[in-house]
């Protein structure tokens, strides 16, 4: 077969003349790529279709696993995942048809197909079972939209399986199931080839039962993986059903599509909160826009870390014009159309002519005629058409162009085409995420940043802060970097969330957790609201029993877990100093990680540079912060249980012996590692001596609550004398308790009289005289 044979079994020969113009041979296929075939002419449906029948000529390797199947952490981890099964549907038909070697290969396909997309979607091929593919989205590396990539990359398997040809007459078909939740994965099992990372907890076994649930071709979705997704897809509800192994029934979601969305952020959020704070930004990008409109076109640069709010300034603005005469032209980048031409200009395209892929060509011609400037419409159309792989037919001649020569003239159409709607009337263009821009995209932004300036156009593009923007520094661009939102404002903001004031302690906890990022507000209030913690009221918002520490929301915990795992090669030292606290010292971070000084240094170095961790002073003497409380929760919660008390352990051991002066100075901390190692006899001792330093200061809000902790963990102790245990006499734990008590609450307190009720029941079982007596003395000598 020759290169012609090749385009014509594709129905594609009218580009042989272009391949043999360019000395493309059947030997190069394998080496091309989406942006070669552009080069040379081929419209964009037709490069998919060639890039797909190319992924099918490049020799496959004989364990698929090979190519998706990256460096993995050497210990285990608990974290988030979600987790794809997929299952082929008929194989066992296929077996009784087909000799096995024929079989083998048609497998071979269908695992290969597979095992591309996941990759593609940087997920995990974990364990290929006959017919059945297990992968993971989010491990051994997290991003933040990993629940978002395994849809896409489902619905990139079902067509694409779908359209796989056998040597029968039937077609294949899958069925997948995807959920997603807490899991301990990376353990090592089995050896050899058989060897895999396992996953223990109950998402694997549920994304299994939903995969049994799905019709041919479908994906049904877990309600947690729904939850996260918000509007990104058509689903339709299928209720909740009853799954083997599962107790109650599960909420089950079949997913129809992608959905037509102009915003990412509006998708995923469904529903705006109030915009809080913001107000010089909110005033000089009014300032600007009345500027552009009044024929001095302005850009505006809008950067800042993900979730600070970028997008919530760009939607307030157009909701706040929207009353007004103007176009609004909205282009949204995507992480996964990094290497697609002009992807942003090709979806807004689309969806301004409402463009229907199913449609007859010609309709389709008409609906993005409509859109088109009158003037120009015979000359930017066929461009257009070609770019949105829109057949033209007869209606325009064929363009006898090179790339080259196409993608110029694709490019000025598409400038000329926005300064024809400014001078209809102005425009306001929103960009949003240049920083996941591909080139060709760029190079738009880069001339439209010049045509603008007579024209009344603004331009307000928005990109995280890691981000380099080149168009700084020219006389129409203003930057506008968005900081996090003060404790005020983070108060105010929780309490839109909530919808009516929330209790002082909780509301005390959502700042200090958040550190003023916007969505991090939104989404911890969120969680507090569904956690059942709080009970409605006229007033407001009231706990319904103690405040235990909030849980990382389940929306953000694969973004933050993402910022961890790009920098995976030091991510243990981020642990260690998250187990140490929000805060801590160079020294002893040492003493407990055991890394020689140069190893050390450079792991923090990269932490601080990817701003993960502030750093005050110098080496030997620094000091280390985390910049947000729920980086530091979640390198923390990465950590398995066991590995937390082993630290926790050395952390408390090295206190007590290469630190005792801050073991004296804070034994609150000793206290609370050695609580957190599961040394409870230790740390009652410690929680003791933490409670009789804060008395000894008059600080009895401090000792009570010490004193608390202490005497809550000598009850678990076995039983014994009040002062049988060397270094805790629970007698005097109690006794202190009640004073500390008294003078914070009152001798008429409900806590106060139990106290003390428990502490002359102690006293009338010590056998000790005088333990007894300087038990009642310090009992009532204040009182």
């Amino acid at each position: 077969m020759d290169i012609a044979a090749w385009l014509r079994g594709l129905s594609l020969e009218r580009y042989a003349e272009a391949f043999r113009d360019n000395a493309i041979e059947l030997e190069v296929l394998p080496e091309l790529t989406e942006t070669d075939l552009e080069k040379i002419g081929v419209l964009l449906g037709h490069r998919k279709i060639m890039l797909k029948a190319i992924t099918e000529l490049r020799p496959q390797a004989p364990q698929p696993l090979a190519r998706t199947a990256p460096v993995v952490p050497a210990e285990a981890e608990r974290r988030q995942l979600t987790v794809m099964f997929c299952d082929l549907i008929g194989s066992t038909a296929l077996s009784t048809r087909f000799d096995p070697e024929e079989l083998r290969e048609e497998i071979h396909a269908y695992q290969n197909t597979v095992s591309g997309v996941v990759a593609r979607y940087d997920g995990f091929v974990a364990k290929y079972m006959g017919d059945g593919v297990l992968a993971y989205f989010g491990y051994p590396r997290a991003h933040e939209d990993d629940a978002e990539r395994a849809v896409r990359a489902g619905l990139e398997v079902a067509a694409a399986v779908a359209s796989l040809e056998t040597r029968g007459a039937e077609r294949l078909a899958v069925r997948i199931g995807i959920a997603t939740g807490l899991v301990v994965v990376g353990d090592l099992v089995g050896e050899g080839s058989a060897q895999e990372q396992a996953v223990v907890g109950e998402t694997p076994n549920l994304a299994a039962r939903l995969q049994a649930l799905a019709e041919p071709g479908q994906i049904v979705l877990a309600g947690a993986t729904r939850r996260l997704i918000g509007d990104l897809f058509r689903l339709t509800d299928l209720g909740r059903q009853t799954a083997k192994g599962f107790a109650e029934p599960v909420e089950a979601f079949a997913v129809e599509g992608v959905a037509a969305t102009e915003s990412r952020f509006e998708a995923a959020r469904r529903g705006l909160t109030d915009l809080v704070g913001r107000a010089a930004e909110s005033a000089l990008l009014r300032d600007r826009l009345r500027e552009a409109w009044g024929g001095a076109g302005q850009i505006v640069l809008l950067s800042g870390e993900a979730g600070i709010g970028k997008s919530r300034l760009a939607a307030q603005l157009a909701a706040e014009v929207a009353s007004e005469p103007h176009t609004r032209l909205r282009y949204q980048c995507s992480p996964y159309h990094r290497d697609s031409v002009l992807h942003p200009f090709v979806v807004q395209l689309g969806r301004a002519a409402h463009l229907v892929a199913e449609d007859p060509a010609e309709t389709q011609l008409d609906q993005l005629e409509a859109v088109l400037a009158p003037a120009r419409i015979a000359e930017t159309a066929p461009l257009f058409a070609s770019l949105l792989s829109i057949a033209t037919g007869d209606r325009y001649p064929r363009l006898a162009l090179s790339a080259a020569q196409q993608r110029r003239l694709t490019l000025a159409a598409l400038l000329d085409q926005l300064e024809a709607l400014a001078r209809q009337q102005p425009v306001l263009m929103l960009f949003e995420d240049a920083h996941w821009a591909d080139a060709s995209s760029l190079e738009v932004l880069d001339l439209t940043v010049e045509r603008v300036r007579a024209l009344p156009v603004l331009v307000l593009i928005t990109f995280r802060s890691e981000y380099e923007a080149p168009w700084t520094g020219l006389s129409h661009v203003t930057n506008i970097a968005l900081d996090r939102l003060p404790p005020a404002e983070v108060e105010t903001l929780a309490g839109h969330v909530a919808g009516r004031p929330l209790p002082p302690e909780v509301t005390a906890q959502i700042v200090a957790k958040t550190d003023g990022v916007p969505l991090f507000v939104e989404e911890l209030t969120k969680t507090v609201l569904e956690s059942g913690l709080l009970v409605g009221g006229p007033q407001g918002w009231r706990l319904d029993g103690p405040l235990p520490p909030f849980a990382i929301p389940a929306t953000l915990q694969d973004s933050l877990a993402a910022r961890l795992d790009r920098l995976a090669p030091v991510k243990e030292i981020a642990q260690i100093g998250a187990a140490i606290g929000r805060e801590f010292s160079y020294p002893l971070l040492r003493a407990v990680a055991g890394r020689d000084e140069p190893a050390l240094r450079a792991a923090l170095a990269q932490l601080e540079e990817a701003e993960l961790l502030f750093r005050s002073g110098m080496p030997p003497d620094a000091r280390y912060t985390f910049k947000h409380a729920l980086v530091q929760d979640t390198a923390y919660e990465t950590l398995l249980k066991s590995r937390r008390q082993i630290l926790h352990r050395q952390i408390a051991d090295a206190l007590r012996g290469e630190f005792s002066a801050v073991a004296a100075a804070e034994p609150e901390l000793v206290a609370h590692h050695l609580t957190q190692a599961g040394l409870d006899e230790p740390a009652t001792e410690w929680w003791g001596k933490a409670g009789d330093q804060a008395l000894r200061r008059s600080a009895f809000k401090e000792a009570a609550a010490h004193l608390g902790k202490a005497i809550e963990l000598a009850d678990k102790l076995p039983a014994m004398a009040p002062s049988a245990a060397p270094g805790i006499n629970r007698l005097r734990l109690q006794t202190s308790l009640g004073n500390a008590l008294f003078w914070t609450k009152g001798y008429q307190a409900p806590e106060v009289s139990a106290a003390f009720a428990r502490a002359r029941e102690l006293a009338s079982r010590e056998e000790d005289a005088s333990e007894r007596f300087s038990a009642y003395y310090g009992l009532w000598g204040d009182i």
